[in-house]
Formats: structure tokens, C-alpha cells, sequence
């Protein structure tokens, strides 16, 4: 990569950073399509984050930011404009600036999760969704599904509370949808989320019943790793079509290059180019 005084900056803001994945995966893409800009690691402590944020865009050369834990909260109190993602989740992992010089943000988690079962040929507009997990990432992906169309969408957390405040505030952006907080079953529905931790390993309890969920349905994991966690492997064997983790992470690329106004491309060669190093 070669770095010039004409490339354009996109700050990834968290803390810590040794873990990050993401210049791994946007850099060798840059290179590849001859884009002239780079992702930058830059580790920032909480206390540090709001006075950081507007340093970071008082620079005249970035385009934008990544942000990640455990400053998405915070960051969608710090930017001017919020999409209604980030209204409905609290957080926020995209910022940019305006002509005017407002900054802008918006959640992708969700977005990714959503284009990712696009991909794969389910039809959200008008289907039964239910979301184990009314925290961020839940959150997101409920918001990201009512944008989408859904017909209803349950959803479930074990603690009541942060579902039911989950569910008004979608009600708010959608008035239209029909929105449960409930029990934790899924049966019935179409889409089925586990946006929890819950059953990533081999030997925990599942997240739900899988023998409630039914076959044909889709159902997807938001754990990483493994990438086929115990409670994606029961759904396949029950008849269910699945989604893993990284669908999500590798799709939202492709909705951070449009929002950055940068040339997009396919999740496929993101992954091809991530792979083989280039």
C-alpha cells in the first residue's frame, strides 16, 4: 500500500485494537480497486472518545469513522444527525461529515445481517422475524429488519424490560408494525435470530428450542466463532436454512463504502481478498 499526502483517511476508533479485523479486510480491497485511502487502526480510551471524535474530524483528509466497543454508545449521544437505526439501538458505528460540517451517523451491524439473507433469496417484506436479544446488536438487527419490511417481529430477552423498551422504540419509527415482546418461542416464525451468546460452545444450553423453530425457516447466529456454533448445526439438522456470524460482518463492508460516498463491491471478493492476503 502506498500511502501518498493525497490519501484519504478512515479512522477506526475503539479500545482495544489488537483484535480489529477490519484493515485486514478494507485495505487489501483499496489496493486492489486503486482506491486511494486507508483504514487506521486507533486505539482510544472511553474518557478520551468525545474530545477525540471531533479532533479526529477536524482533519481535513479523513472521510470517515468505524466505530467500535466500547464507544458505540457513547458516539451516538456525540454526532449532530442520527439515522433511525441508531435511534432505535443507541449506538452507533459509522460517522461522517457534511458539506457543512455536521457529523452523521448510522448502525450497519443490522443493515449487514439483513442484506447477508437478502443475498441468500429470503423475502423479509412481509415475513414473521423473531430476535432472541434486545441488547446492541439485537437491537440493531430488529431495526434493520422493520426498515426492511418485515410483517411482525417478536422479540424476546431475558431481561422483559429491555425488550419492551426495544419494542417502543420501534413503534415510534414504525408505526405500522406489529411488534411482541414475548416468551422466548419461536415457533411460527419465518426468521429466527439469535443476536445473543448464548450456545457458542460445545456442551451449553442452546439459546432456544430448536424443536420449536420450523423447518424451512431461516435462522441465523451473530457468534463469530465457531463459525457453525452448536445452535446453527441443530437448526441445519432440523431442516432450517442458516446464516453464520461473518455473513454479517463481511456485508455491512460493502454498506460503510456506499455511506462513505468510496466505490462498493461484494462480500465474496471481500472475503477472497481477505483471504489470500493481497
Amino acid at each position: 500500500m502506498n500511502i501518498r499526502g493525497n490519501t484519504e483517511l478512515i479512522a477506526h476508533i475503539g479500545f482495544p485494537t489488537h483484535t480489529f479485523k477490519s484493515p485486514q479486510i478494507y485495505n487489501p480491497y483499496f489496493v486492489a480497486a486503486g482506491i486511494d485511502a486507508v483504514v487506521v487502526p486507533m486505539s482510544c480510551r472511553a474518557e478520551h472518545f468525545p474530545n477525540f471524535l471531533r479532533a479526529v474530524f477536524s482533519l481535513t483528509n479523513v472521510r470517515g469513522a468505524l466505530v467500535t466497543m466500547p464507544h458505540k454508545q457513547t458516539c451516538a449521544a456525540l454526532v449532530d444527525d442520527v439515522s433511525p437505526a441508531v435511534e432505535i439501538a443507541g449506538s452507533c458505528n459509522a460517522v461522517r461529515r457534511t458539506a457543512d460540517g455536521r457529523l452523521e451517523g448510522d448502525l450497519f451491524d443490522g443493515e449487514g445481517f439483513v442484506r447477508a439473507l437478502q443475498r441468500k433469496g429470503c423475502e423479509i417484506e412481509g415475513a414473521r422475524a423473531f430476535v432472541n436479544g434486545a441488547g446492541g446488536v439485537g437491537s440493531a438487527i430488529a431495526a434493520s429488519l422493520a426498515k426492511a419490511g418485515i410483517g411482525s417481529l417478536s422479540v424476546w430477552d431475558i431481561a422483559r424490560e429491555r425488550a419492551e423498551a426495544l419494542a417502543m422504540r420501534l413503534a415510534l419509527h414504525y408505526s405500522t408494525l406489529e411488534v411482541t415482546t414475548s416468551f422466548g418461542d419461536p415457533a411460527g416464525h419465518d426468521i429466527v435470530v439469535n443476536a445473543t451468546p448464548l450456545g457458542s460452545h460445545p456442551g451449553d444450553q442452546l439459546p432456544l428450542d430448536v424443536a420449536q423453530i420450523q423447518p424451512g425457516a431461516w435462522v441465523g447466529d451473530v457468534v463469530l466463532m465457531p463459525e457453525m456454533t452448536p445452535f446453527l448445526t441443530a437448526a441445519l439438522a432440523r431442516g432450517c436454512r442458516v446464516q453464520v456470524g461473518s455473513d454479517m460482518l463481511f456485508e455491512q463492508i460493502p454498506a460503510y463504502l456506499e455511506y462513505f460516498g468510496l466505490p462498493t463491491t461484494t462480500p465474496e471478493h471481500l472475503r477472497s481478498l481477505a483471504q489470500s492476503g493481497s
